[in-house]
């Protein structure tokens, strides 16, 4: 690893994306004395609230990225649907850390299922669906139950339908809007899980453990640390994440969630080349965090001790649920962490809530 590949302390991270991600990756890196400045369209943003700077502009605005690239010294994002033109454009005048073959693997759930098959990782069964006409061999060649997805976009739910016997393919491709889609087959799961892998510019790579995942409505809800699944398991599920970054050739934190089946076989479902909700508990429960990582890989430093201090729960606060802060401040041994948002909508994440249980 060249020197001047290493971004040093005092140095200008660029993020773009200003979402709750952002603003936690923000105070980490103030803790090891980097700047952020963060680019995105939203006004009043979770992560301009601490961070050093910020520009309001869409991401495809190239004036506007100019005059980011000019101002920063490494770019990453905290979330991955910014535009792959955008990363390609700043990684021609400053280093874009995961680089945009990762954004393009990820945003794209068919490429991502594509993607992990070629490297001999299993996943559902599933196939394009490009048209509607093409939706009915689909359903004939995977069965249902099945789930029809949008390619792109979707997100805690958002974009998918169900297919079930004696769904109306029709029906099912108006109900996502007509768009590029993938038709994936119903996994009878026994457990969901995510391994969040960090890769340093050395090509170093960590594993935080194996946690459950427990959805409610499609979002996440609450994080089991670790995850009660037997050694192998957890082998293999690491594994599988340090393979996909290495393919990706990824420098940053990559997450991959995972099914753990009913007959003992882990199979990828997405990825996400960021922080994760499912990380969150590193910000109490480890030596160092998820956020801390990220910041140590992308500015090319030595990648953090994952040991954790004990299992640790993480829970979602989404919504009203914001509203309990000072009962969940009453529980001492409650880590509250709140994002700054001004409006608790239905399903909005507005926060979370560590819980260790000491070693």
């Amino acid at each position: 690893m060249a020197g001047k590949d290493i971004i040093a302390p005092g140095a200008t991270i660029g993020m773009l994306g200003g979402g709750q991600l952002g603003r936690m990756t923000a105070l980490a890196a103030a803790n090891l004395g980097y700047k952020v400045h963060v680019l995105t369209p939203e006004q009043d943003s979770p992560a301009s609230q601490v961070c050093a700077a910020t520009t309001i502009a869409d991401y495809t605005d190239r004036a506007a990225l100019e005059a980011f690239a000019a101002s920063i010294d490494v770019v990453t994002y905290e979330f991955e649907n910014v535009p792959v033109e955008a990363a390609e454009f700043l990684m021609e005048r400053v280093p874009v850390r995961p680089g945009p073959e990762a954004l393009r693997v990820a945003q794209d759930r068919l490429r991502e299922k594509e993607f992990a098959a070629n490297l001999g990782i299993g996943t559902a069964p599933f196939r394009a669906v490009g048209a509607a006409d093409e939706l009915a061999s689909a359903i004939a060649a995977i069965g249902t139950p099945s789930v029809l997805k949008t390619r792109r976009m979707g997100y805690d739910g958002k974009g998918q339908t169900k297919i079930l016997p004696g769904t109306n393919p029709d029906d099912a491709w108006a109900a996502i809007g007509g768009q590029p889609a993938i038709l994936e087959g119903f996994v009878s799961f026994h457990m969901e899980i995510s391994v969040i892998v960090a890769r340093g510019l050395d090509g170093q790579t960590l594993c935080y453990p194996p946690v459950e995942n427990r959805h409610v409505n499609h979002i996440l809800d609450t994080t089991i640390v670790p995850a009660p699944i037997p050694p192998a398991l957890v082998a293999e599920a690491e594994e599988i994440a340090r393979k996909m970054a290495e393919a990706l050739d990824l420098v940053g934190l990559l997450a991959v969630e995972m099914f753990v089946t009913e007959d003992g076989r882990v199979l990828m479902n997405e990825i996400a080349p960021r922080p994760h909700n499912s990380g969150h508990w590193t910000m109490d429960a480890c030596v160092t965090s998820q956020f801390e990582q990220m910041v140590r890989a992308v500015c090319g430093l030595p990648l953090g001790s994952v040991e954790r201090y004990g299992d640790a729960e993480m829970k979602n606060l989404i919504g009203d649920e914001a509203h309990d802060w000072l009962e969940i401040l009453r529980d001492p041994a409650a880590k509250l962490h709140l994002y700054g948002k001004a409006e608790a909508r239905p399903g909005r994440k507005m926060g979370h809530v560590n819980r260790i249980v000491r070693k």
